[in-house]
């Protein structure tokens, strides 16, 4: 049998798809989650982790622009893919050449539209209900040197009601995160 494939987990925020993603993965024969890395010292998923017995590592913004020492972490720890839940840095150039199409990502509304720059968690949705947009979803996509513009692997759909706000769109898109998420982290990663 070949060593489980190891996956690091960025998140900025809650942690609620990691947790997700820990959990799917807690007794994989495959794949392991070998560690949760933040750029948020007081993200929800430091937590998650540390509760899930997942190493964690906070990094600081400067860190991620002098991206050695983040690929120095991975390689400690065997990294060999690298999933974004809700992580709003942009990854540097080095680390997306050095995990080239082995970086997926999970974008809160239907890629190319309201992606790029800024366009994270509620931005996106309301940016969507104010465009009168019948229908939102998710989209997990490989990653790229550009923002939300790298391979798209899947896309789900969910639709939009006239009087939904961001709040109730945001929670119909993150159940089809959770949903989701980890079974396609699951095919990406063992068709490789």
């Amino acid at each position: 049998m070949t060593d489980p494939k190891n996956i690091a987990i960025l998140a900025s925020g809650s942690g609620s798809n990691a947790e997700k993603i820990i959990h799917y993965f807690k007794n994989h024969k495959t794949i392991n989650i070998a560690c949760v890395i933040t750029n948020n010292e007081n993200a929800g998923a430091i937590e998650r982790a540390e509760k899930a017995h997942i190493p964690s590592k906070y990094f600081t913004k400067q860190d991620f622009e002098n991206p050695e020492v983040i690929l120095q972490y991975l390689k400690s720890k065997e990294v060999d893919f690298v999933v974004l839940a809700g992580f709003l840095l942009k990854i540097a150039p080095e680390i997306v050449a050095e995990y080239s199409d082995k970086i997926i990502n999970i974008h809160p509304a239907l890629l190319p539209k309201y992606g790029g720059k800024g366009m994270y968690g509620n931005h996106v949705h309301e940016s969507v209900i104010l465009n009168k947009e019948t229908e939102s979803g998710i989209t997990i996509h490989v990653v790229n040197d550009n923002y939300d513009e790298g391979r798209i692997i899947f896309q789900a759909k969910c639709d939009i009601s006239p009087q939904m706000g961001a709040k109730q769109l945001s929670a119909k898109v993150q159940q089809l995160e959770h949903q989701h998420f980890p079974k396609i982290i699951e095919e990406f990663v063992e068709n490789h």
